[in-house]
Protein backbone atom coordinates (compact mmCIF):
# COMPACT_ATOMS: atom_id res chain seq x y z
CA UNK A 1 0.00 0.00 0.00
CA UNK A 2 1.92 3.42 -1.27
CA UNK A 3 1.89 6.40 1.31
CA UNK A 4 -0.09 9.35 0.17
CA UNK A 5 -1.06 12.43 1.32
CA UNK A 6 -4.21 11.03 2.67
CA UNK A 7 -2.18 8.63 4.86
CA UNK A 8 0.36 11.33 6.03
CA UNK A 9 -2.32 12.82 7.57
CA UNK A 10 -4.33 9.72 9.02
CA UNK A 11 -1.08 8.62 10.79
CA UNK A 12 -0.61 12.30 11.66
CA UNK A 13 -3.50 11.73 13.79
CA UNK A 14 -3.49 8.59 14.58
CA UNK A 15 -0.09 7.32 16.10
CA UNK A 16 -0.49 9.63 18.62
CA UNK A 17 -4.38 8.06 19.18
CA UNK A 18 -3.08 4.57 18.99
CA UNK A 19 -0.63 5.72 21.75
CA UNK A 20 -2.92 7.03 23.65
CA UNK A 21 -5.84 4.21 23.51
CA UNK A 22 -2.98 2.11 24.28
CA UNK A 23 -2.26 3.56 27.41
CA UNK A 24 -5.97 3.83 28.22
CA UNK A 25 -6.85 0.17 29.19
CA UNK A 26 -3.64 0.22 31.25
CA UNK A 27 -5.98 1.83 33.89
CA UNK A 28 -7.38 -1.82 33.91
CA UNK A 29 -4.26 -4.07 32.92
CA UNK A 30 -2.73 -2.66 35.62
CA UNK A 31 -5.27 -3.13 38.20
CA UNK A 32 -5.87 -6.58 36.90
CA UNK A 33 -1.61 -7.24 37.15
CA UNK A 34 -1.10 -5.88 40.96
CA UNK A 35 -5.23 -7.28 41.71
CA UNK A 36 -4.18 -10.57 40.06
CA UNK A 37 -1.25 -11.72 42.28
CA UNK A 38 -3.49 -11.08 45.81
CA UNK A 39 -5.90 -13.81 44.48
CA UNK A 40 -8.44 -15.55 41.89
CA UNK A 41 -11.15 -14.71 44.02
CA UNK A 42 -9.86 -11.22 43.98
CA UNK A 43 -9.06 -11.27 40.24
CA UNK A 44 -12.73 -12.24 39.76
CA UNK A 45 -14.34 -10.04 41.54
CA UNK A 46 -12.51 -7.10 39.73
CA UNK A 47 -13.71 -8.96 36.75
CA UNK A 48 -17.00 -8.46 37.59
CA UNK A 49 -16.77 -4.58 39.09
CA UNK A 50 -15.12 -3.46 35.90
CA UNK A 51 -17.78 -5.04 34.13
CA UNK A 52 -20.58 -2.77 35.92
CA UNK A 53 -17.98 0.28 36.26
CA UNK A 54 -17.21 0.25 31.85
CA UNK A 55 -20.43 -0.22 31.05
CA UNK A 56 -21.39 2.58 33.27
CA UNK A 57 -18.61 5.07 31.77
CA UNK A 58 -18.64 3.75 28.39
CA UNK A 59 -22.28 4.49 28.02
CA UNK A 60 -21.44 8.23 27.92
CA UNK A 61 -18.82 7.61 25.04
CA UNK A 62 -21.06 9.64 23.31
CA UNK A 63 -19.50 12.53 25.19
CA UNK A 64 -15.65 12.04 23.19
CA UNK A 65 -17.62 10.59 20.04
CA UNK A 66 -20.49 13.32 19.32
CA UNK A 67 -18.02 16.32 20.87
CA UNK A 68 -15.39 14.99 17.81
CA UNK A 69 -17.82 14.92 15.12
CA UNK A 70 -19.58 18.02 16.22
CA UNK A 71 -16.12 20.33 16.95
CA UNK A 72 -14.55 18.65 13.74
CA UNK A 73 -17.44 19.94 11.71
CA UNK A 74 -17.41 23.59 12.89
CA UNK A 75 -13.84 23.48 12.40
CA UNK A 76 -13.94 22.40 9.03
CA UNK A 77 -16.68 24.95 8.07
CA UNK A 78 -13.93 27.75 9.74
CA UNK A 79 -16.06 28.44 12.96
CA UNK A 80 -13.20 27.80 15.68
CA UNK A 81 -14.81 29.69 18.09
CA UNK A 82 -18.38 27.84 17.82
CA UNK A 83 -16.29 24.20 18.17
CA UNK A 84 -14.87 25.19 21.35
CA UNK A 85 -18.14 26.79 22.61
CA UNK A 86 -19.82 23.89 21.74
CA UNK A 87 -17.04 21.98 23.20
CA UNK A 88 -17.04 23.48 26.74
CA UNK A 89 -20.89 22.61 26.59
CA UNK A 90 -19.76 19.00 25.94
CA UNK A 91 -17.64 19.47 29.44
CA UNK A 92 -20.77 20.77 31.36
CA UNK A 93 -22.90 17.88 30.13
CA UNK A 94 -20.54 15.61 31.50
CA UNK A 95 -20.90 16.89 34.99
CA UNK A 96 -24.55 16.89 34.79
CA UNK A 97 -24.21 13.55 34.17
CA UNK A 98 -20.97 12.14 36.31
CA UNK A 99 -22.32 13.65 39.71
CA UNK A 100 -25.98 11.83 39.59
CA UNK A 101 -24.36 8.30 37.97
CA UNK A 102 -22.10 8.67 40.95
CA UNK A 103 -24.10 8.95 43.88
CA UNK A 104 -26.76 6.51 42.18
CA UNK A 105 -24.13 3.70 41.54
CA UNK A 106 -22.94 4.22 45.33
CA UNK A 107 -26.10 3.63 46.59
CA UNK A 108 -26.94 0.08 44.60
CA UNK A 109 -23.42 -1.46 44.39
CA UNK A 110 -24.95 -4.21 45.97
CA UNK A 111 -27.76 -4.87 43.45
CA UNK A 112 -25.64 -3.92 40.20
CA UNK A 113 -23.00 -6.53 41.15
CA UNK A 114 -25.24 -9.03 42.21
CA UNK A 115 -27.15 -8.92 38.71
CA UNK A 116 -24.12 -10.30 37.54
CA UNK A 117 -24.30 -13.51 39.53
CA UNK A 118 -21.30 -14.16 41.27
CA UNK A 119 -20.96 -16.36 44.34
CA UNK A 120 -20.76 -14.51 47.82
CA UNK A 121 -16.82 -14.55 48.04
CA UNK A 122 -16.47 -13.38 44.90
CA UNK A 123 -19.51 -10.59 45.17
CA UNK A 124 -17.72 -9.33 48.77
CA UNK A 125 -14.20 -8.34 46.18
CA UNK A 126 -16.23 -6.98 43.52
CA UNK A 127 -18.43 -4.55 46.04
CA UNK A 128 -15.54 -3.89 47.75
CA UNK A 129 -13.94 -2.17 44.49
CA UNK A 130 -16.45 -0.84 42.73
CA UNK A 131 -17.46 1.60 45.62
CA UNK A 132 -14.34 3.35 45.78
CA UNK A 133 -13.92 2.89 41.39
CA UNK A 134 -17.05 4.87 41.12
CA UNK A 135 -15.87 8.06 42.80
CA UNK A 136 -14.10 8.30 39.66
CA UNK A 137 -16.84 8.25 37.11
CA UNK A 138 -17.27 12.27 36.98
CA UNK A 139 -13.47 12.60 36.45
CA UNK A 140 -13.76 9.98 33.72
CA UNK A 141 -16.65 11.35 32.00
CA UNK A 142 -14.93 14.97 31.88
CA UNK A 143 -11.79 13.42 30.25
CA UNK A 144 -13.93 12.00 27.50
CA UNK A 145 -15.58 14.68 26.90
CA UNK A 146 -12.53 16.80 26.93
CA UNK A 147 -10.23 14.31 24.29
CA UNK A 148 -13.27 14.85 22.00
CA UNK A 149 -13.41 18.43 21.64
CA UNK A 150 -9.18 17.99 21.15
CA UNK A 151 -9.58 15.08 18.72
CA UNK A 152 -12.21 17.43 16.71
CA UNK A 153 -9.58 20.22 16.69
CA UNK A 154 -7.25 17.50 15.21
CA UNK A 155 -5.27 17.45 18.00
CA UNK A 156 -4.40 13.35 19.66
CA UNK A 157 -0.98 14.35 20.71
CA UNK A 158 -1.98 16.31 24.10
CA UNK A 159 -4.64 13.16 25.25
CA UNK A 160 -1.34 11.31 24.46
CA UNK A 161 0.33 12.77 27.37
CA UNK A 162 -1.87 13.20 29.54
CA UNK A 163 -2.69 9.54 28.67
CA UNK A 164 1.07 8.13 29.38
CA UNK A 165 1.25 10.43 32.84
CA UNK A 166 -2.24 9.24 34.25
CA UNK A 167 -1.27 5.56 33.54
CA UNK A 168 1.96 6.12 35.60
CA UNK A 169 0.47 7.63 38.56
CA UNK A 170 -1.95 4.68 38.37
CA UNK A 171 0.30 1.97 37.91
CA UNK A 172 2.39 3.56 41.25
CA UNK A 173 -0.19 4.54 43.06
CA UNK A 174 -1.95 0.58 42.39
CA UNK A 175 1.43 -0.69 43.96
CA UNK A 176 1.33 1.27 47.14
CA UNK A 177 -1.54 1.27 48.18
CA UNK A 178 -2.45 -2.27 47.46
CA UNK A 179 0.27 -3.63 49.31
CA UNK A 180 1.14 -0.94 51.41
CA UNK A 181 4.49 0.33 50.90
CA UNK A 182 6.72 1.91 53.67
CA UNK A 183 4.34 3.83 55.80
CA UNK A 184 0.81 3.66 53.61
CA UNK A 185 -1.61 0.87 54.94
CA UNK A 186 -2.34 -2.17 52.81
CA UNK A 187 -5.84 -1.68 51.63
CA UNK A 188 -5.65 -4.72 49.17
CA UNK A 189 -8.27 -4.61 46.37
CA UNK A 190 -9.38 -0.79 47.82
CA UNK A 191 -6.32 0.31 46.90
CA UNK A 192 -5.98 -0.60 43.50
CA UNK A 193 -9.30 1.31 43.08
CA UNK A 194 -8.57 4.35 45.10
CA UNK A 195 -5.21 4.55 42.74
CA UNK A 196 -7.07 5.00 39.68
CA UNK A 197 -9.67 7.08 40.84
CA UNK A 198 -6.61 9.81 42.42
CA UNK A 199 -4.92 9.24 38.68
CA UNK A 200 -8.11 9.98 36.75
CA UNK A 201 -8.66 13.21 39.22
CA UNK A 202 -5.42 13.98 37.77
CA UNK A 203 -6.08 13.34 34.08
CA UNK A 204 -9.24 14.92 34.03
CA UNK A 205 -7.86 18.33 35.25
CA UNK A 206 -5.18 17.99 32.95
CA UNK A 207 -7.15 17.87 29.59
CA UNK A 208 -9.89 20.20 31.02
CA UNK A 209 -7.44 23.05 31.46
CA UNK A 210 -6.09 22.52 28.24
CA UNK A 211 -9.87 23.02 26.68
CA UNK A 212 -10.33 25.83 28.81
CA UNK A 213 -6.91 28.04 27.84
CA UNK A 214 -8.32 27.10 23.88
CA UNK A 215 -11.70 28.63 24.66
CA UNK A 216 -10.36 31.77 26.53
CA UNK A 217 -8.41 32.31 23.61
CA UNK A 218 -10.95 31.95 21.26
CA UNK A 219 -13.40 33.78 23.39
CA UNK A 220 -15.73 31.37 24.09
CA UNK A 221 -18.20 31.51 27.38
CA UNK A 222 -17.33 28.75 30.04
CA UNK A 223 -20.25 29.71 31.47
CA UNK A 224 -22.89 26.63 31.40
CA UNK A 225 -25.53 27.67 28.62
CA UNK A 226 -28.77 25.18 29.54
CA UNK A 227 -29.70 25.35 25.65
CA UNK A 228 -26.36 24.22 23.99
CA UNK A 229 -26.20 21.72 26.80
CA UNK A 230 -29.43 20.06 25.69
CA UNK A 231 -28.75 20.20 22.08
CA UNK A 232 -25.68 18.23 22.93
CA UNK A 233 -27.37 15.68 24.87
CA UNK A 234 -30.24 15.37 22.10
CA UNK A 235 -27.49 14.91 19.51
CA UNK A 236 -25.78 12.20 21.97
CA UNK A 237 -28.84 10.37 22.77
CA UNK A 238 -28.46 7.84 19.00
CA UNK A 239 -24.85 7.48 19.97
CA UNK A 240 -25.55 6.74 23.55
CA UNK A 241 -28.17 3.39 22.11
CA UNK A 242 -25.72 2.64 19.83
CA UNK A 243 -23.01 2.14 22.95
CA UNK A 244 -25.54 0.83 25.01
CA UNK A 245 -26.30 -2.13 22.70
CA UNK A 246 -22.54 -2.63 22.66
CA UNK A 247 -22.47 -2.64 25.85
CA UNK A 248 -25.82 -4.54 26.55
CA UNK A 249 -23.98 -7.45 23.96
CA UNK A 250 -20.55 -7.59 26.65
CA UNK A 251 -22.90 -8.12 29.75
CA UNK A 252 -24.97 -10.78 28.07
CA UNK A 253 -21.47 -12.35 27.56
CA UNK A 254 -20.49 -11.89 30.70
CA UNK A 255 -23.86 -13.26 32.23
CA UNK A 256 -23.21 -16.36 29.94
CA UNK A 257 -19.67 -16.98 31.25
CA UNK A 258 -21.16 -17.18 34.74
CA UNK A 259 -24.14 -19.61 33.74
CA UNK A 260 -21.44 -21.72 32.67
CA UNK A 261 -19.23 -21.33 35.49
CA UNK A 262 -22.16 -22.18 37.89
CA UNK A 263 -21.78 -25.84 36.86
CA UNK A 264 -18.17 -25.92 37.61
CA UNK A 265 -16.38 -26.79 41.12
CA UNK A 266 -14.97 -23.30 41.17
CA UNK A 267 -16.69 -20.44 39.72
CA UNK A 268 -13.76 -18.24 40.18
CA UNK A 269 -11.74 -19.85 37.51
CA UNK A 270 -13.61 -19.37 34.51
CA UNK A 271 -15.02 -15.77 35.36
CA UNK A 272 -11.37 -14.85 35.99
CA UNK A 273 -10.18 -16.29 32.57
CA UNK A 274 -13.06 -14.32 30.80
CA UNK A 275 -12.37 -11.22 32.58
CA UNK A 276 -8.30 -11.58 31.78
CA UNK A 277 -9.45 -12.69 27.84
CA UNK A 278 -11.82 -9.46 27.95
CA UNK A 279 -9.40 -7.23 29.20
CA UNK A 280 -7.12 -8.06 26.67
CA UNK A 281 -9.70 -8.08 23.71
CA UNK A 282 -10.62 -4.11 24.83
CA UNK A 283 -6.90 -3.40 24.92
CA UNK A 284 -6.60 -4.42 20.84
CA UNK A 285 -9.78 -2.73 20.42
CA UNK A 286 -8.19 0.32 21.66
CA UNK A 287 -5.79 -0.46 19.28
CA UNK A 288 -7.76 -0.66 16.43
CA UNK A 289 -9.78 2.03 17.49
CA UNK A 290 -6.92 4.53 16.90
CA UNK A 291 -7.60 4.64 12.79
CA UNK A 292 -11.79 4.90 13.91
CA UNK A 293 -10.53 8.03 15.88
CA UNK A 294 -8.42 9.89 13.04
CA UNK A 295 -11.41 8.51 11.13
CA UNK A 296 -14.39 10.55 13.41
CA UNK A 297 -11.42 13.59 13.31
CA UNK A 298 -11.03 14.38 9.47
CA UNK A 299 -14.56 12.65 8.61
CA UNK A 300 -16.42 15.35 9.94
CA UNK A 301 -13.39 18.15 9.17
CA UNK A 302 -14.23 16.80 5.27
CA UNK A 303 -17.94 17.22 5.29
CA UNK A 304 -18.25 20.49 7.37
CA UNK A 305 -16.21 22.00 4.48
CA UNK A 306 -18.41 19.95 2.52
CA UNK A 307 -16.02 17.84 0.20
CA UNK A 308 -17.46 14.44 -0.43
CA UNK A 309 -15.09 13.24 -2.32
CA UNK A 310 -11.99 13.74 0.03
CA UNK A 311 -14.42 11.96 3.00
CA UNK A 312 -14.94 8.91 0.28
CA UNK A 313 -11.17 8.69 -0.36
CA UNK A 314 -9.89 8.90 3.32
CA UNK A 315 -12.58 6.35 4.40
CA UNK A 316 -11.21 3.60 1.92
CA UNK A 317 -7.77 4.38 2.92
CA UNK A 318 -8.52 4.14 6.37
CA UNK A 319 -10.20 0.71 5.87
CA UNK A 320 -7.63 -0.51 4.36
CA UNK A 321 -5.28 0.65 7.14
CA UNK A 322 -8.26 -1.28 9.58
CA UNK A 323 -7.39 -4.67 7.86
CA UNK A 324 -3.73 -4.83 7.77
CA UNK A 325 -3.43 -3.89 11.39
CA UNK A 326 -6.37 -6.38 12.27
CA UNK A 327 -4.16 -9.11 11.08
CA UNK A 328 -1.28 -7.82 12.52
CA UNK A 329 -2.80 -7.82 15.75
CA UNK A 330 -4.70 -10.83 15.88
CA UNK A 331 -1.31 -12.65 14.38
CA UNK A 332 0.23 -10.63 17.54
CA UNK A 333 -2.48 -12.29 20.09
CA UNK A 334 -2.22 -15.65 18.41
CA UNK A 335 2.04 -16.06 19.16
CA UNK A 336 1.19 -14.69 22.38
CA UNK A 337 -1.23 -16.44 23.69
CA UNK A 338 0.54 -19.43 25.79
CA UNK A 339 2.71 -16.69 27.98
CA UNK A 340 0.24 -13.84 28.92
CA UNK A 341 -1.69 -15.82 31.60
CA UNK A 342 1.81 -15.74 33.92
CA UNK A 343 1.61 -11.78 33.34
CA UNK A 344 -1.66 -11.82 35.49
CA UNK A 345 -1.94 -14.42 37.38
CA UNK A 346 -0.62 -17.77 39.43
CA UNK A 347 -3.64 -19.98 38.98
CA UNK A 348 -2.72 -22.68 36.80
CA UNK A 349 -6.43 -23.48 35.97
CA UNK A 350 -6.64 -19.93 34.52
CA UNK A 351 -4.08 -19.94 32.61
CA UNK A 352 -4.26 -23.15 30.83
CA UNK A 353 -7.89 -22.11 30.02
CA UNK A 354 -6.61 -18.71 28.84
CA UNK A 355 -4.56 -20.16 25.68
CA UNK A 356 -7.94 -21.23 23.56
CA UNK A 357 -9.83 -18.43 24.10
CA UNK A 358 -7.35 -15.72 22.86
CA UNK A 359 -6.92 -18.25 19.85
CA UNK A 360 -10.29 -18.03 18.86
CA UNK A 361 -10.55 -13.57 19.62
CA UNK A 362 -7.55 -13.74 17.22
CA UNK A 363 -9.28 -14.72 14.59
CA UNK A 364 -12.04 -12.45 14.55
CA UNK A 365 -9.47 -9.40 14.79
CA UNK A 366 -9.13 -8.62 11.21
CA UNK A 367 -12.85 -8.49 11.01
CA UNK A 368 -12.66 -6.32 13.90
CA UNK A 369 -10.26 -3.75 12.15
CA UNK A 370 -12.97 -2.82 9.75
CA UNK A 371 -15.78 -2.72 11.65
CA UNK A 372 -14.10 -0.31 14.49
CA UNK A 373 -12.71 2.14 10.93
CA UNK A 374 -16.21 2.50 9.95
CA UNK A 375 -18.04 2.86 13.25
CA UNK A 376 -15.58 5.94 13.66
CA UNK A 377 -16.04 7.03 9.89
CA UNK A 378 -20.39 7.20 10.67
CA UNK A 379 -19.60 8.54 13.89
CA UNK A 380 -17.64 11.53 12.48
CA UNK A 381 -20.33 12.00 10.05
CA UNK A 382 -23.14 12.24 12.49
CA UNK A 383 -24.98 8.74 11.20
CA UNK A 384 -25.37 8.07 15.31
CA UNK A 385 -29.69 7.64 14.11
CA UNK A 386 -28.18 4.51 11.83
CA UNK A 387 -25.95 3.19 14.33
CA UNK A 388 -28.33 3.14 16.78
CA UNK A 389 -30.67 0.94 14.42
CA UNK A 390 -27.93 -1.70 13.85
CA UNK A 391 -26.98 -1.75 17.18
CA UNK A 392 -30.68 -3.17 18.15
CA UNK A 393 -30.59 -5.44 15.20
CA UNK A 394 -27.17 -7.11 16.04
CA UNK A 395 -28.13 -7.37 19.56
CA UNK A 396 -30.86 -8.96 18.93
CA UNK A 397 -29.66 -11.84 16.98
CA UNK A 398 -26.75 -12.19 18.94
CA UNK A 399 -28.65 -12.35 22.69
CA UNK A 400 -30.39 -15.87 22.38
CA UNK A 401 -27.48 -17.15 20.74
CA UNK A 402 -24.86 -16.45 23.32
CA UNK A 403 -27.08 -17.56 26.06
CA UNK A 404 -28.47 -20.72 24.24
CA UNK A 405 -24.86 -21.91 23.32
CA UNK A 406 -23.80 -21.21 27.59
CA UNK A 407 -27.12 -23.50 28.25
CA UNK A 408 -25.50 -26.06 26.26
CA UNK A 409 -21.86 -26.36 27.43
CA UNK A 410 -20.95 -28.71 30.25
CA UNK A 411 -17.14 -29.00 30.15
CA UNK A 412 -15.49 -25.40 30.78
CA UNK A 413 -12.09 -26.41 29.90
CA UNK A 414 -12.62 -28.92 27.17
CA UNK A 415 -14.56 -26.45 24.89
CA UNK A 416 -17.21 -24.02 26.70
CA UNK A 417 -15.75 -21.14 26.66
CA UNK A 418 -13.62 -21.01 23.78
CA UNK A 419 -17.31 -21.91 22.23
CA UNK A 420 -19.12 -18.55 23.93
CA UNK A 421 -15.71 -16.65 22.31
CA UNK A 422 -16.77 -18.21 18.88
CA UNK A 423 -20.48 -17.10 18.86
CA UNK A 424 -19.14 -13.38 20.09
CA UNK A 425 -16.93 -13.37 17.28
CA UNK A 426 -18.94 -14.69 14.50
CA UNK A 427 -22.44 -13.30 15.69
CA UNK A 428 -21.52 -10.14 17.32
CA UNK A 429 -18.64 -8.81 15.05
CA UNK A 430 -20.13 -10.41 12.18
CA UNK A 431 -23.70 -8.53 12.48
CA UNK A 432 -21.61 -5.43 13.11
CA UNK A 433 -19.51 -6.12 10.10
CA UNK A 434 -22.60 -6.45 7.37
CA UNK A 435 -24.44 -3.60 8.81
CA UNK A 436 -21.42 -1.48 8.97
CA UNK A 437 -20.29 -1.91 5.51
CA UNK A 438 -24.22 -2.04 3.82
CA UNK A 439 -24.50 1.39 5.12
CA UNK A 440 -20.89 2.96 3.84
CA UNK A 441 -21.54 1.58 0.45
CA UNK A 442 -23.97 4.16 0.21
CA UNK A 443 -24.55 7.62 0.02
CA UNK A 444 -26.68 8.51 3.06
CA UNK A 445 -24.28 9.42 5.38
CA UNK A 446 -22.76 11.65 3.40
CA UNK A 447 -24.54 15.43 4.71
CA UNK A 448 -22.37 18.25 4.09
CA UNK A 449 -21.97 21.43 6.54
CA UNK A 450 -21.47 22.50 9.84
CA UNK A 451 -24.48 20.59 11.64
CA UNK A 452 -25.53 17.36 10.54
Amino acid sequence: MRLTADDREIARLAVPAFLALVAEPLFLLGDAAVVGHLGTRELAGLGIAATVLQTLVGLCVFLAYGTTAGVARQLGAGRRGAALAQGVDGLWLAVVIGVPTTVAGIVLTGPLVAALGPGAAVAHEAETYLRVALLGVTPLLLMLAATGVLRGLQDTRTPLVVAIAGNAANLVLNVLLVYGIGPLPHLGIAGSALGSVLAQVGSAAALVYVVVRAARREGASLRPDAPGIRTAARAGVPLLVRTLTLRASLLVTTYAVVLTAGATTDEAVPIATHQLAMTLWGFLAFVLDAIAIAAQAITGRHLGAGDVGAARTVTRRMVGWGVVSGVVTGLLLAAASPVLGVLFTTDDDVRRALVPVLLVAALAQPVAGVVFVLDGVLIGAGDGTYLAWAGVAVLGGYAPLVLGAAVVTDDWVGGGLPWLWAVFGLVFMGGRFVTLTRRAAGDRWLVTGAAR
